[in-house]
């Protein structure tokens, strides 16, 4: 019968856990590397968007600036983490959560630079939603 030492257990618990945190940063670096710089949201026209509601709800102006803006329609408050899901020429998807406020998902399609085609659902202040609308440059900030 073979007993490990304290130390011994700790070493290969160690060691498993820098091979999760290595596998697990490597997986990070792409969404880290790009940052909120999603490649197709920087293509966006500046300036002032209006974004129209499926569904009857009043329209809304917002002022683009790097094209993020679009990712947390409903969630308007900062401090909520958000992760990649999809980063291509035309289309990108972010999922989000905001601490005690709830999460998001958001899909943006671009159709031109001054076009965009946005879905997104998930839950705020417990109650779920879920957006579709149309995003058009409309005009300077």
């Amino acid at each position: 019968m073979t007993f490990r030492t304290d130390s011994s257990m700790r070493r290969r618990a160690l060691g498993g856990i820098a091979a999760v945190t290595a596998v697990l940063g490597l997986a990070a670096v792409p969404v880290l590397a790009q940052g909120n710089g999603l490649a197709m949201l920087g293509t966006l026209s500046k300036g002032q968007w209006t974004i129209k509601q499926r569904g009857g709800a009043p329209d809304r102006k917002i002022c683009v600036k790097s094209g993020t803006e679009l990712i947390q329609l409903v969630h308007r408050e900062s401090g909520c983490s958000q992760f990649v899901v999809e980063d291509g020429a035309a289309r990108v998807t972010v999922q989000y959560t905001c601490p005690g406020n709830g999460y998001g998902r958001t899909s943006i399609r671009r159709e031109t630079p001054a076009l965009v085609q946005i879905e997104s659902q998930g839950i705020q202040g417990g109650m779920p939603f879920q957006l579709t609308a149309e995003g058009r440059r409309t005009g300077p900030c």
